[in-house]
């Protein structure tokens, strides 16, 4: 599969998503690039995790329209070339962990391979016997690395992750970094929330600012900084989602 090949991997256009008389969404216009490290950021409630359940068919919208690899994200096979890791991530608690990852890949239809599965555990930062401990015995951050770990496994084109550092102590943190910097160079889109400026800076070639349900920003991390006069992308955000 060419993954140079130009275009949007994912393409929204005009999305309005209302909760009763809540606006939710306002008409956001939003284009991730194929092969992109994009990064949504933006408030508690600002819209990010709404705007992921639209792309991904969780909640119907109101009005707009999104693609995905140029599909509508209405036809289930447009998903089939993305991998999904939620920010409240908790596998079946019976499973041990290799059994839920050969279910997830066999699911996804692929193939389950041990050594693998012991790379990406071990590049993750994830101790190898986490494979045979039932999950309810695995602490929050082992939990969170094994579900990213199911979704990397998948080998998509396009990973879209909520939150992907939540409940990560310092280390696991620098540790899932190094695995989606691998991912970008290796040609994949990766799209992520985060409430990590830092973490942003670091990943994103291109981050969109949500606030209220509207984009107040699309660019480069350090144009962001240029426009306000800033060197601080903490500063820098805030600045914009003040701005009135």
């Amino acid at each position: 599969m060419d993954r140079a090949v130009s275009g949007a991997a994912v393409r929204v256009a005009g999305l309005v998503k209302r909760f009763g008389g809540r606006e939710a969404l306002g008409g956001v216009d939003l284009e991730v690039a194929r092969g992109e490290a994009f990064g949504l950021v933006g408030a508690n409630g600002a819209g990010k995790t709404t705007l992921l359940k639209c792309m991904l068919d969780f909640c119907a919208f109101d009005a707009g329209s999104i693609e995905i690899f140029g599909a509508s994200s209405a036809d289930a096979s447009s998903r089939a070339r993305l991998a999904y890791v939620p920010e409240r991530f908790l596998p079946p608690h019976y499973l041990r962990g290799r059994e839920f990852l050969e279910l997830t890949v066999g699911l996804g239809g692929g193939v389950y391979r041990e050594p693998a599965a012991r790379a990406l555990l071990a590049e993750l930062s994830l101790e190898a016997d986490a494979l045979e401990r039932p999950v309810r015995e695995l602490s929050k951050g082992m939990t969170q690395k094994l579900g990213l770990a199911a979704g990397f496994l998948l080998e998509r084109d396009l990973v879209v992750l909520d939150e992907p550092m939540s409940g990560l102590d310092p280390a696991s943190r620098v540790a899932v970094k190094g695995v989606l910097a691998r991912l970008h160079r290796d040609g994949r889109s990766v799209l992520f929330t985060s409430h990590v400026l830092a973490d942003v800076e670091e990943l994103c070639t291109t981050i969109a600012v949500l606030e209220r349900g509207r984009v107040r920003f699309r660019g480069a991390p350090a144009a962001l900084c240029e426009r306000y006069g800033e060197a601080n992308l903490e500063r820098a955000f805030l600045r914009c989602i003040d701005e009135r």
